[in-house]
C-alpha cells in the first residue's frame, strides 16, 4: 500500500515525513552514528563487540512485538521470526573471519566494514515503513503475507547479526589463553 501510494502520488512523502514525530529522526541519527563506527578499523573487547547484535536483535523483536503484538497472529509471527533468524544465522557465522583476537587483553582487531550500519538502516526502514503502512491500515495487524513477511524480515537482520558476532566468539572461544603470571616468592 505505501509503495502503491508512493508511486502514484510522490507529493505524500513530504505529509508521511511531515507526520514522523521528531524523535524517529533523532533515532535514526543515533543509529547512524552507531553504525559509522563500525566503518573503520579498531579494537573492541568481547562486551563491546557483543553489545550491538544484542541490541539490534532486541530491536528487531520489539519491531515485531510492537507492531503485531495485537495480532491474533501473534505466535505465528514469533515462530516466523525465530526461523528467519535461524536460517540467517546459519551460513554466516561459520564464515571465516577476517579478525584476530587478543587473549592477554582480551580485545580484537577487527576491520572496518559497511554491514553493520547497512543492518542497522535496513532495520530502521522497514519498522518505519511499517509504522506508515500500519497507521494508515490499521487492520493489516491481522493480514497474514504482511505480518509474517515482516517478522521474518525483522528476524534474518537479527540472525545476520548475531551470526557476524558468533564469527567472533568462536574467535575468542578457540584463542590459546595466556600463560599465568609467575609468581614472586
Amino acid at each position: 500500500m505505501l509503495i502503491q501510494l508512493i508511486t502514484q502520488h510522490p507529493e505524500a512523502i513530504g505529509t508521511i515525513l511531515r507526520k514522523t514525530p521528531p524523535w524517529v529522526w533523532g533515532l535514526l541519527a543515533g543509529l547512524v552514528m552507531l553504525g559509522s563506527t563500525q566503518l573503520r578499523d579498531r579494537n573492541a573487547s568481547l562486551l563491546r563487540v557483543s553489545i550491538m547484535p544484542v541490541a539490534m536483535t532486541g530491536f528487531s523483536l520489539y519491531g515485531t512485538l510492537s507492531a503485531f503484538g495485537g495480532s491474533s497472529l501473534l505466535p505465528q509471527l514469533l515462530a516466523a521470526w525465530a526461523a528467519a533468524a535461524a536460517m540467517a544465522y546459519a551460513p554466516i557465522a561459520f564464515l571465516p573471519v577476517d579478525a584476530r583476537y587478543d587473549a592477554a587483553t582480551r580485545t580484537y582487531a577487527l576491520r572496518g566494514s559497511v554491514v553493520p550500519l547497512l543492518l542497522i538502516l535496513a532495520i530502521f526502514l522497514v519498522k518505519y515503513a511499517a509504522g506508515v503502512e500500519l497507521a494508515m491500515a490499521p487492520r493489516l495487524v491481522q493480514d497474514g503475507p504482511f505480518v509474517l513477511t515482516l517478522a521474518a524480515l525483522y528476524g534474518s537482520f537479527s540472525g545476520i547479526f548475531i551470526g557476524r558476532a558468533a564469527r567472533l566468539w568462536r574467535l575468542a572461544l578457540r584463542s590459546p589463553s595466556p600463560a599465568p603470571a609467575a609468581v614472586a616468592a
